[in-house]
C-alpha cells in the first residue's frame, strides 16, 4: 500500500510539473496585452470564476491587491443576481474557465460589453464561447489532468495559478513595488513585522547602551560586557565615536594568549571599526547584516558614528523578526 501511496503521489506531481513548463513556451504577445490592460486600468481588477476556478480566482485576486493591483473576487453566481453591480466602468474582469462554457460566466457577458469593461479570458480554448468573446485569451491548457480518472480539476487549477501569479508578479514588476509597498498591505503578524519594524524600535538605549572609553582596561570592558547582557559592547574614544567594539569571541582570543586583563587596555585587543546599522533602517536589514557576517550583536549609531543604541540576535528573536 506505501508504494502504491508513492507511485500515485510521484505520478501527479510529475503530470503537474510538465503542465506549468509547458505554460512557459506559450507565453507571447497575449500575455503581453493582457499585463497592458491589467497595467492601464484605473479601477479594479475583478476576477471571476465558478468552482475549482473560483478558488484559484481568489487567490489570483489576493495576490493582485497585495502586490499592487487593486483587485478583488466575484462570484459569478452571485454577480448574476445583484453582484454584477461590483463591476465599473474603469475595471478590467478577468474571467476563468478552464472549459469556457461556466455558464455562470458567459451569461455576463452580455451586460459587461455593455458597459465596455475590457475582459481577459484564463481558458484553454480561444474557440469557446469565453475565448471568442474576450478581448485577450491567456492559454491555460494543459495536456492532461493529474486525476487517474481524467476528470478532477488538478493539472489545469495548478497551471492557472501559476499564470495568475505571472500576471501578478509581472505587474509587481512594471509598477517598481518595493518591499516598503508590501508591507502597507501586510501590517499584520510576522510578515509585517519583518517589513515594518526599525531599528529603532528594539534597540537598548541610554543606560542599557554597553560602552566604555577606549582607555578602559580589559577587566572594565568585561565589567560592562556582563551587566548589559548583550554578550559585546562599544569602544569609544575621547570624542565619543565609536572605534570598535569587544566581545565575547574576542575575549575567548585574548584568553588563549594568556593577555593580561587587568592592565592591558581595551584599545589594544578589541576589533576595530566593527560592523554598525543606523536607528533608521529595517530590523530585518540588521539580521541580514548580522547573518551575513556570523555576529549575535550590533551597535546602532548615529551619522557621526556616535553609537545611540544596541540590540543583539535574542532581541530580534523576542520582536518576532526571526
Amino acid at each position: 500500500m506505501q508504494d502504491t501511496f508513492l507511485a500515485s503521489a510521484r505520478r501527479v506531481i510529475d503530470i503537474e510539473q510538465r503542465a506549468i513548463s509547458a505554460l512557459s513556451a506559450r507565453l507571447d504577445h497575449t500575455f503581453v496585452r493582457a499585463c497592458e490592460l491589467l497595467y492601464q486600468c484605473k479601477g479594479k481588477v475583478v476576477v471571476s470564476g465558478m468552482g475549482k476556478s473560483g478558488h484559484i480566482g481568489n487567490k489570483i485576486a489576493a495576490t493582485l491587491a497585495s502586490t499592487g493591483t487593486p483587485a478583488f473576487f466575484m462570484h459569478p453566481g452571485e454577480a448574476n443576481h445583484g453582484d454584477l453591480g461590483m463591476l465599473g466602468e474603469d475595471d478590467v474582469l478577468l474571467a476563468i474557465s478552464n472549459s469556457g462554457e461556466t455558464n455562470e460566466l458567459i451569461n455576463l457577458l452580455p451586460v459587461v460589453k455593455r458597459i465596455n469593461v475590457p475582459v481577459i479570458a484564463m481558458t484553454n480554448s480561444t474557440s469557446s464561447t469565453l475565448g471568442q468573446h474576450a478581448d485577450v485569451v491567456v492559454n491555460i491548457s494543459v495536456e492532461q489532468e493529474a486525476c487517474s480518472l481524467g476528470l478532477a480539476p488538478t493539472s489545469s487549477t495548478t497551471a492557472t495559478l501559476v499564470m495568475g501569479d505571472a500576471l501578478a508578479i509581472a505587474l509587481l514588476d512594471a509598477r517598481g513595488f518595493t518591499s516598503d509597498d508590501f508591507a502597507l498591505s501586510h501590517p499584520g503578524g510576522s510578515l509585517g513585522r519583518k517589513l515594518l519594524l526599525k531599528v529603532q524600535d528594539i534597540m537598548l538605549t541610554g543606560d542599557a547602551l554597553p560602552l566604555v572609553s577606549d582607555d578602559a582596561t580589559i577587566t572594565q570592558a568585561l565589567l560592562e560586557v556582563s551587566s548589559k547582557g548583550l554578550g559585546m559592547t562599544g569602544i569609544t574614544d575621547k570624542d565619543g565615536v565609536l572605534c570598535g567594539v569587544f566581545t565575547d569571541g574576542d575575549l575567548r582570543r585574548i584568553l588563549d594568549t594568556k593577555t593580561d586583563i587587568h592592565h592591558t587596555r581595551i584599545s589594544q585587543v578589541m576589533t576595530r571599526g566593527g560592523k554598525t546599522i543606523q536607528a533608521h533602517e529595517l530590523a530585518v536589514e540588521a539580521l541580514n547584516t548580522m547573518e551575513a557576517h556570523k555576529i549575535s550583536a550590533l551597535m546602532v549609531t548615529d551619522a557621526q558614528r556616535k553609537p545611540v543604541g544596541a540590540f543583539n540576535m535574542h532581541m530580534l528573536l523576542k520582536a518576532g523578526v526571526l
